[in-house]
């Protein structure tokens, strides 16, 4: 299987199975639409009125030689690949939910404002300690654990998770374990005593703003309904100056009322944020703000925009990186994870204040997905194994389709969010990661030019 596109010019070729990339003429182009299903000399004869005959089967003759070579053409053979086949139940990382209470309200919250539709509720250091030990005990051989402290808001329980870091870093040489550590947090609590903190402690951490003063403060807003933008911003920039080298990334939402969002990134790179994400809001259709099918050609636009400004900036002091514009494109990740994605409900878990495990944070709240509880000690193998078993050669949908080794057959709370099934994708998730996806190759092959 191939997938081909061209934009402004540039003609690109990914070989899906291989995962090899090739930038070709118009002429190489043009004969990948006839050939190898037809002969040389019959895809010569097809594209006569706009090439030389010979020149075609020339090129048809470099043609052959990647395919003799898999890269063009290549057979899929992943779903026989022992790695894949003799995967074990392992959990990897870990959501926890430190905060089920948050300081501010965003019109588009998916977990209600903080307390997923639930009481408002804080964990307990000794719940904390029980989820990293559960954690552990579970992770089989893998010595890379990774825990992201999250909400609601981190930081209004932001001593248990100092605690917390202490216990995880207490378990790491009797357990030969490393535990790496991110915090989401809206930055409205930020000072500088926890701006150090999190500096010295966070391997990464991810910083929620939605872009421009009036986009950022139309959604996320105080409790008494204030915006965030002038109070989040300064705090912000301090806490990257300070950061030095350490990831990070600045994370917003691009809903109906900003659907020309490429201004919001530019504008967070521009207020010097190197690392930016700027995710698509996923609602049902009656809310105002939910993204429709009609808005996909603005959103095509605003990506081809970005990766425009992005090829522009590049080598310059004012470049940035775009989270969903960042490909690997050296064979890379893993065989599982290329087939299986984030691992939700059996790689990767999240653990609410109470203790109760489910698949992921957009599960939680959904007692049909509860998987058990770190302080009952249960664990449900079923529920597990239906999750693992959500992978690519299970999706019809991903089968035939050309962007499945990228996006791994897509987010899995979307999927059952809108078609009450795991493993059916979210249709205008998946048109607008393929537009990502093009937008990512058009900018590595514009790399290549220089």
């Amino acid at each position: 299987m191939i997938h081909k596109f061209e934009k402004n010019g540039v003609y690109v070729v990914l070989d899906v199975n291989s995962g090899a990339v090739h930038v070709v003429d118009e002429m190489i182009f043009d004969i990948l639409d006839h050939f190898p299903e037809n002969q040389a000399s019959e895809t010569a004869e097809l594209l006569a009125n706009k090439y030389d005959k010979e020149e075609v089967i020339s090129a048809i003759g470099e043609l052959q030689y990647l395919i003799d070579h898999e890269q063009l053409f290549s057979e899929d053979g992943y779903i026989e690949n022992l790695e894949f086949q003799n995967r074990k139940p392992v959990i990897k990382a870990m959501c926890l939910h430190i905060a089920h209470d948050c300081n501010i309200r965003c019109k588009y919250c998916f977990a209600s404002q903080g307390d997923f539709e639930g009481d408002r509720s804080l964990m307990s250091l000794e719940v904390g300690k029980k989820a990293l030990k559960f954690l552990v005990d579970n992770s089989g051989n893998r010595r890379n654990l990774e825990v992201d402290f999250f909400g609601g808001e981190p930081l209004m329980n932001f001593e248990v998770v100092k605690e917390l870091v202490k216990y995880g870093r207490s378990l790491e040489e009797e357990h030969n374990k490393l535990f790496r550590f991110t915090i989401t947090t809206n930055g409205v609590l930020l000072d500088d005593d926890k701006i150090y903190y999190i500096n010295e402690h966070m391997d990464n951490v991810v910083l929620s703003i939605d872009g421009t003063r009036e986009v950022n403060d139309l959604m996320r807003y105080t409790v008494n309904g204030g915006g965030t933008y002038d109070i989040i911003v300064p705090k912000f920039k301090k806490l990257v100056e300070k950061r030095g080298n350490k990831n990070y990334y600045v994370r917003g939402t691009f809903t109906r009322f900003n659907t020309n969002f490429a201004k919001d990134v530019i504008h967070m790179a521009d207020l010097g944020f190197k690392s930016t994400s700027v995710e698509p809001v996923v609602a049902e259709g009656h809310h105002d703000y939910a993204l429709r099918e009609e808005d996909l050609e603005t959103i095509y636009e605003q990506y081809d925009l970005l990766a425009e400004e992005l090829v522009s900036r590049r080598g310059k002091e004012n470049d940035f990186s775009f989270f969903h514009f960042i490909v690997d494109l050296s064979q890379g990740p893993c065989v599982v994870k290329r087939l299986t994605g984030c691992g939700a409900g059996s790689e990767y878990v999240a653990i609410t204040p109470d203790g109760d495990i489910y698949p992921c944070h957009q599960f939680v709240g959904n007692e049909d997905f509860r998987i058990g509880s770190v302080v009952e000690g249960t664990y449900n193998n079923h529920l597990s194994t239906e999750f693992k078993n959500a992978h690519v050669y299970n999706k019809e949908k991903c089968k035939t389709c050309w962007a499945k080794f990228y996006c791994s057959g897509g987010c899995h709370a979307n999927a059952f969010n809108f078609n009450n099934d795991i493993n059916i994708p979210y249709d205008l998730g998946c048109d607008m990661e393929k537009k990502r996806l093009e937008a990512s190759l058009y900018i590595q092959a514009k790399l290549m030019e220089e």
